[in-house]
C-alpha cells in the first residue's frame, strides 16, 4: 500500500529507451512495459495510425507488410534519438499506459544511456523524455546500470565485467569500487546480426529477405558456437536472379557464419577494455569473468563462444532482456547511494 501510495504521488521509474525495445519498471511494481521501440505513420502526413494507438507491438506487427501508404519507424538508432518528435509522441503513449490509473505528478525516471554519447544527445535525451511527461529525469551508464541489474558487486575493491548486447549497440564496463575502470561502446550488436543474416543469405543463396525475417532465424536456430545437434528452418523470399518467391533450408551452423563477424567485432572491444584496466583488476577477472546482458546474450552459445576466445569465465545474467532496467530501478530506489553516478542535466546545460 505504502509503495502504491508513493507511486500515486510522486512515481518513480526506470526507462530503458532501447532502439529495438522500450521497458519501463515501475518502483515497487517492478517491470510494467516491454514494448518495440515502433511506431506506424502515414506515410504524408507523419500522422500516427489508429488515433495515436499504432505504436510499440501493434506498430511492430506491421513491420515489413504495410502498404506503401504507411511506414513504420523507429525513433533511435544504434542507441541515440534520431527523431525528437516520434520519440515524445512515443514516450508520451507509453508512460499513459503505465499510469492507467492517473498519477498526482510528473514521475521522475531515471535513463541508461550508451557510452558513446555525445553531449547533444544526451540534452536531446533530457528534452525529449521531460516534453513526453516526465519531471526530474537523471541519465546513467547503460554498462553501469546493466552490472547493477545483474548484482555485480561493483562497490567492491574488485574487478566486475559486463557485456551488455543490445539492439542497436554492445555496452562493456569493468567496474571497482563503484567506479567505472575501463569501458568501450560500439554501435554493433542485434540488429546488426539480424542485418549481417540478410547479407549472407543474399550472398550465399542469392535469397533475399527481411530484417524481421532474419531476426526470426536468429532467434529460432541462431548460434554463435556449434550445436551438438544442428538446427534448420525452411525460409521464403525472393530469388534474385529469377524474381519469384523461393524457398530454402538454413542452418544454424550458416547463421553462426553469418553472424561470426559482428560477433568478433564485440570480442575485439572486450579485449580492448581489459587492455586498458589495471594489471591487477586484470587478475580478477581470471577468476570472477564477464557478465553477458541484453537480448544478444540470447544467442545460443555465446557465452561458450566468448569463453573459447577470451579464457574466462562467462555467464548469462538472470532475464538478459530486463538487466538494465532493472538495474535503473534499484539506483531509484537507492537514489542517495548512487546519486553520484548520476547526471541530472545541470552539467550538460
Amino acid at each position: 500500500m505504502l509503495h502504491g501510495l508513493r507511486n500515486w504521488m510522486a512515481p518513480q521509474l526506470a526507462l530503458d529507451l532501447g532502439t529495438s525495445n522500450t521497458r519501463i519498471s515501475l518502483r515497487g511494481e517492478g517491470v510494467v512495459l516491454n514494448e518495440p521501440s515502433v511506431l506506424a505513420l502515414q506515410k504524408e502526413s507523419r500522422k500516427i495510425l489508429g488515433r495515436g494507438a499504432a505504436v510499440g507491438k501493434l506498430a511492430r506487427q506491421m513491420v515489413g507488410r504495410a502498404p506503401d501508404s504507411i511506414r513504420t519507424v523507429q525513433p533511435l538508432s544504434r542507441g541515440v534519438i534520431t527523431d525528437y518528435e516520434l520519440c515524445e509522441a512515443m514516450l508520451r503513449y507509453f508512460f499513459r499506459k503505465v499510469a492507467a490509473t492517473g498519477w498526482r505528478s510528473r514521475p521522475r525516471v531515471l535513463i541508461p544511456v550508451t557510452g558513446g554519447i555525445t553531449l547533444v544527445e544526451r540534452r536531446a535525451v533530457f528534452n525529449s523524455v521531460e516534453r513526453a511527461g516526465a519531471g526530474k529525469v537523471f541519465l546513467i551508464g547503460k554498462a553501469k546500470a546493466a552490472a547493477i541489474g545483474a548484482g555485480l558487486p561493483i562497490s567492491e575493491p574488485m574487478a566486475s565485467m559486463v557485456c551488455d548486447i543490445g539492439g542497436g549497440t554492445t555496452e562493456i564496463g569493468i567496474f571497482s569500487m563503484a567506479e567505472t575502470i575501463s569501458s568501450q561502446s560500439l554501435r554493433v550488436a542485434g540488429d546488426e546480426f539480424d542485418q549481417a543474416i540478410v547479407d549472407y543469405l543474399r550472398e550465399r543463396f542469392a535469397l533475399r529477405i527481411g530484417l524481421p525475417t532474419a531476426e526470426r532465424l536468429k532467434k529460432e536456430i541462431g548460434a554463435a558456437f556449434p550445436l551438438e545437434q544442428q538446427l534448420s528452418r525452411d525460409v521464403s523470399g525472393l530469388d534474385i536472379v529469377s524474381g519469384v518467391p523461393r524457398k530454402t533450408i538454413v542452418t544454424s551452423e550458416e547463421i553462426r557464419e553469418a553472424v561470426r563477424g559482428p560477433i568478433n567485432r564485440i570480442l575485439n572491444k572486450i579485449k580492448l577494455a581489459m587492455e586498458s584496466c589495471p594489471t591487477e583488476l586484470v587478475s580478477d577477472l581470471a577468476e570472477t569473468g564477464i557478465v553477458l546482458s541484453g537480448g544478444g546474450a540470447l544467442l545460443r552459445g555465446i557465452d561458450l563462444q566468448f569463453n573459447e576466445q577470451l579464457g574466462i569465465p562467462i555467464r548469462v545474467a538472470a532475464d538478459p532482456l530486463t538487466t538494465m532496467v532493472r538495474g535503473g530501478m534499484i539506483c531509484v530506489e537507492h537514489l542517495d547511494q548512487w546519486r553520484d553516478s548520476l547526471d541530472d542535466g545541470y552539467a550538460a546545460a
